[in-house]
């Protein structure tokens, strides 16, 4: 297949050769060997992804960094070859040659998406990205953690050495066979559920119906909550409220407890108001649904607990483990990717499941932030742990968000501008935009017109058009 050829402009070459080594991205002189090259995007593909640019070599003791790339893509035929066969195009990898008129030679440019599978390097070994180093996992028990991680194995099958009767013989069950499933017996049931296999319980069977997976699992099923009477970044001893209150519980029960003790806290947040203090109200939908997410999908090798950490303007929900498979904090609204399917589809059994609307739960969060008006929920991803922080803050206004839109991009339409601004009626976007105009802070583009109308920023006259800051590698 043709790989795509596409000339860029000085400001955006200069981007490129001035591209930070680090956890996304790296950059190689054209004499690297392709094999060796391989180690790299493998170890992108099995941590979070990055960019690697090929034609970029550095020269001196200074390591200064000049653009020489490949003299035509005939060149690059030992590298494009070998790439493709273990790293073909398509979803999760794409390929493209830079060319730059005042730069020799063409730059590779890669792009690599993280992967749900394991990707190996031309030597069978896998790689994985810490910061600018690429590290190979070549233990069992190495490869073990980086199949937890992705998402290919789940700690939920792994069996424990308890015995059975600490789920076969639980109220947890006891109550549970009696309301779903009346015409078996608990012992059969788990077993039908492959929740009791060689005589021992597995992971998931006594998080769902032990009395206490705590003392089964210690340091892996809990959920912790911490007051901080702040507004710091970072929580600290001499500003909370009182000792951690441990959640304990089957999941069933430990999510409805922990939803219960984090909204009970938060109501008693003091916040000023017009005439008094008031306090703070956070969504239902959104607590429910972010600790639910939290609990079904962390990642039960890790042992750590749920941290739930609420703050005067904010909560923070911390889960312990990576993002699995090929999500990540861009597409974790729309991709669906299940770490614990024992755990997700068993827990939607019970009577008022927790996780009723399977696979929408951040949606539901996110919509319901703005249906009361505040800022959706931010997510990260940590070293070994996924952070959603939410805020107590206001939406922008739809001026604000429009022009923080146009502040990264050249040009807005109405469905963008609905989009950004949670307006769901096109006239009520046009009027915003001839407010906008009228104010002289955006244009209508020369040659748009109906429903392909398009605005912009109002240019300004510049000593100078190359303005790099907002150029952007295409």
């Amino acid at each position: 297949m043709a790989v795509e050829q596409i000339r860029i402009s000085e400001a955006q070459a200069l981007q490129v050769i001035s591209t930070p080594e680090g956890q996304f991205a790296d950059v190689k002189a054209i004499e690297i060997a392709p094999a060796s090259l391989t180690k790299t995007i493998a170890a992108f593909a099995n941590a979070d992804g990055g960019e690697l640019f090929i034609g970029i070599e550095e020269f001196g003791e200074g390591k200064v960094r000049r653009w020489r790339g490949f003299e035509n893509q005939e060149a690059a035929n030992g590298h494009v070859g070998l790439f493709e066969r273990l790293f073909p195009l398509g979803t999760d990898f794409h390929y493209e040659f830079l060319e730059s008129p005042s730069h020799p030679g063409l730059v590779l440019h890669i792009d690599i998406n993280k992967t749900q599978d394991i990707m190996r390097a031309s030597n069978q070994i896998a790689y994985i990205r810490r910061g600018a180093s690429k590290l190979p996992v070549e233990s069992p028990e190495a490869i073990r953690r980086l199949e937890y991680s992705k998402g290919i194995s789940s700690f939920e099958t792994e069996l424990t050495n308890v015995p059975i009767t600490v789920i076969s013989e639980s109220e947890v069950v006891a109550n549970f066979i009696e309301q779903v499933v009346p015409t078996s017996t608990p012992e059969a049931w788990l077993k039908k559920q492959t929740l009791i296999r060689e005589d021992r319980p597995s992971v998931a069977g006594v998080l769902l119906f032990a009395d206490e997976p705590q003392a089964s699992l210690p340091k892996r099923c809990g959920i912790k909550v911490y007051r901080y009477k702040t507004k710091e970044a970072e929580g600290f001893r001499g500003a909370l409220a009182f000792d951690p209150e441990t959640v304990e519980g089957s999941l069933y029960d430990q999510i409805h407890s922990a939803v219960k003790t984090t909204t009970e806290h938060t109501e008693r947040v003091p916040k000023l108001g017009e005439d008094a203090l008031e306090t703070i109200k956070y969504p239902p939908e959104t607590l429910h649904e972010i600790i639910t997410n939290a609990v079904l999908h962390r990642d039960y090798s890790v042992a750590d607990d749920v941290h739930i950490r609420i703050f005067d303007n904010r909560i923070e929900v911390q889960s312990p483990g990576k993002l699995p498979a090929h999500v990540t904090v861009k597409n974790i609204l729309y991709e669906r990717f299940a770490r614990n399917g024992a755990l997700v589809r068993i827990l939607n059994k019970f009577p008022n499941p927790p996780n009723k609307d399977v696979g929408e739960g951040l949606n539901t969060a996110f919509a319901a932030m703005h249906d009361l008006g505040l800022k959706e929920p931010v997510i990260r991803e940590l070293e070994n742990a996924v952070l959603v922080t939410i805020k107590h803050e206001p939406l922008a206004s739809p001026e604000e968000a429009i022009m923080d839109y146009l502040a990264t991009h050249d040009t807005i339409k109405n469905a963008q501008a609905r989009a950004v601004t949670h307006i769901r009626a096109d006239y009520q976007v046009k009027i915003i935009f001839g407010r906008m105009v009228d104010k002289g802070l955006i244009e209508q583009v020369p040659g748009t017109r109906t429903s392909n109308t398009a605005y912009r920023k109002v240019s300004k006259p510049a000593p100078d058009e190359d303005d790099f800051g907002q150029m952007k590698l295409i």
